[in-house]
């Protein structure tokens, strides 16, 4: 046995029976016996601890905790997952897990699966193996992660509720969700309802509404906190990186935890102006815009996205070999056959050289295959198909694009065309249902193949040391 602050941790993996009822005990528990070092430094006056925000929902402090932290920085679902495995092994409590999709609610319960193999977790007290979807436990606890259905969430009745990213939900399935909950065996219920809050009129703005009417606490905490000198575990380092990944907007609201927009614009509109300005000359993009010649020693890659119909085909080449990009050529059409419009972007991509990267969704895995029938077999490998597929790729595509632009590591002639649907472009556009304009497309699958070279940053007050969430 080990003595941690007042408990003792088993060493060996055996299941204790010690019931933790102090902050104290909690902390230390889950940091020896789960390996998981949770800050509890408060860093922003108006701000908690992330292990405050836990210990409130452990203990079943109130009934109902909201919980807003910045994105990735915040470690809101990890900080669910050790809170529901707490729960189940110490208190013998039912938990379940909902997160804003299926796969969110599944990766929670993985993380709770990466505590139970830490070393000195008392695996004695798993009554049978994991699953994709559930841990049982002899104690009678029970963690199980539940798609994001109304058919799903009306079913169990577990004393504890973890749901997570609820911007991101659908509001009729939160409430219906919000009926599990349910007293039994001495454990008193407690939901958590934790998210970035990133979009105006969504879930998270009606909650904190509801929190406001009905007394809820709404506990917050940025990477400040998760950073923080003492027991932090973010460095500079990673913070100055994802600030220069992203669009400036994005890190005002859902790193710093700012307001959303009601306008909803993606572009910082003063940064998109000055970099659509690598030519006085104005363009209506009706005509191919050829800015530069081909210059020896330079190198190119070039961006394009399909359509025919409705949509524009965008097709625009970058010189790479400087800071920030130039585009160099640009053109768009559409209601043209097929073959044409390959061609073109083919006598493009061949008249500058480099890579051609373009969206291989739907239809473009077929164009795919006509720009290699064109090409030389030596030129296959510069020929890069993209699917766009929804989540997390969709969301790099486009956020890594955005913050190239507003950090001025891209230039384009005024092509009035192209600034129009960089100018009215919406969050939704581009992160939810809306559809991506066919400009921002192209420039945004360039970028992606971009080589990632490292970057000098400057620290961040208040982050000087790492310690990882587990030891």
């Amino acid at each position: 046995m080990t003595d941690v602050g007042d408990i003792r941790v088993p060493t060996w993996g055996m299941p204790t029976k010690v019931k933790i009822t102090t902050r104290e005990a909690l902390w230390w528990h889950l940091r020896g016996v789960f390996g998981v070092t949770i800050p509890r430094t408060q860093v922003c006056d108006d701000h908690v601890s992330p292990f405050e925000a836990l210990a409130e929902a452990f203990f079943a402090e109130v009934p109902v905790s909201l919980w807003i932290g910045s994105r990735g920085f915040g470690g809101k679902s990890f900080l669910l997952s050790a809170l529901a495995v707490a729960e189940a092994e110490n208190l013998g409590a039912q938990v379940t897990l909902l997160g804003g999709s299926g796969a969110q609610s599944l990766n929670i319960h993985e993380h709770t699966g990466n505590l139970w193999d830490f070393e000195n977790a008392p695996k004695a007290k798993l009554a049978m193996e994991r699953t994709k979807y559930d841990t049982h436990l002899i104690n009678k606890g029970h963690i199980r992660s539940l798609m994001a259905s109304a058919t799903s969430v009306r079913g169990p009745h577990p004393q504890r509720l973890r749901l997570d990213e609820i911007d991101e939900m659908d509001l009729e399935i939160l409430q219906a969700a919000q009926g599990q909950p349910m007293r039994k065996f001495g454990i008193e219920t407690q939901t958590v309802m934790s998210s970035t809050h990133q979009h105006a009129e969504g879930t998270v703005t009606e909650m904190l509404k509801r929190a406001k009417d009905s007394g809820w606490p709404c506990r917050r905490w940025c990477f400040l906190e998760t950073s923080n000198p003492i027991d932090g575990w973010l460095t500079p380092e990673e913070v100055e990186r994802k600030r220069t990944e992203i669009p400036q907007r994005m890190w005002e609201t859902e790193y710093m935890l700012g307001e959303p927009s009601l306008e909803n614009r993606t572009f910082n509109l003063d940064l998109l102006h000055e970099a659509f300005s690598a030519t006085v000359e104005e363009h209506t993009g009706e005509q191919p815009v050829v800015l530069r010649k081909v210059e020896e020693g330079s190198t190119y890659v070039t961006g394009v996205d399909w359509a025919k119909q409705k949509d524009m085909t965008v097709i625009s080449t970058f010189d790479t070999s400087r800071d920030p990009w130039v585009c160099v050529a640009w053109q768009k059409v559409n209601r043209l056959p097929w073959s044409v419009m390959v061609t073109r972007a083919w006598n493009q991509w061949q008249h500058y050289g480099g890579q051609i990267i373009h969206d291989a969704t739907g239809i473009g895995n077929v164009v795919d295959d006509l720009l290699k029938d064109m090409s030389h077999r030596s030129l296959h490998r510069k020929i890069i198909p993209f699917v766009m597929t929804g989540g997390r790729t969709r969301t790099a595509l486009f956020s890594e694009y955005v913050a190239a632009i507003e950090h001025g590591h891209m230039q384009f002639p005024m092509i009035q065309y192209a600034y129009n649907e960089h100018r009215f472009c919406g969050d939704d556009d581009l992160f939810g249902k809306g559809h991506p304009p066919d400009s921002i497309v192209s420039g945004a699958l360039a970028w992606s193949i971009r080589k990632k070279n490292p970057v000098i940053v400057m620290p961040v007050q208040g982050t000087t040391r790492r310690s990882p969430w587990v030891v």
